[in-house]
């Protein structure tokens, strides 16, 4: 399967390990929620997170989650100079993960963004199924 490193590859088998791995650090998941929650898919938009990743560090975590399969990048049709990053299937399959860790943090944890844990909390199996419904390309529905 495209993407999987071997256990040697890594510095242990442990599956946690892997993700943890794969995803590097905060700013990955960040990466992904921004592609997930607020559908960002350029360079661009990225940068205007409010947690404001660095122009350095935003380009090697697209180049590291590009690696391990998580993203695409593909040149936007009318200007072929820009970068349109997608989440693949791999990537979306994390949505259940990061849906947990919202609402573990937001129960743990003085959190902002209420209203996106209120609508996770209201039914999480239906915000996920959107969620999919959203990233999931026409041709792989």
């Amino acid at each position: 399967m495209a993407g999987k490193r071997s256990a040697q590859s890594r510095r242990s088998g442990c599956p946690l390990n892997a993700s943890v791995e794969m995803l590097g650090d905060r700013w990955s998941l960040l990466i992904i929620r921004d592609m997930m929650v607020r559908g960002y898919r350029t360079f661009k938009e990225f940068l205007s997170s409010d947690e404001r990743i660095a122009t350095n560090i935003l380009a090697d975590r697209l180049r590291r989650l590009e690696g391990h399969d998580i993203i695409t990048a593909e040149p936007d049709a009318s200007d072929g100079r820009k970068l349109l990053y997608r989440l693949t299937a791999k990537g979306v399959d994390l949505a259940p993960v990061l849906t947990e860790m919202v609402l573990w943090a937001a129960a743990h944890e003085g959190t902002g963004n209420q209203a996106l844990v209120r609508l996770i909390q209201k039914d999480k199996a239906k915000f996920l199924a959107e969620v999919r419904n959203r990233l999931t390309p026409p041709a792989t529905k």
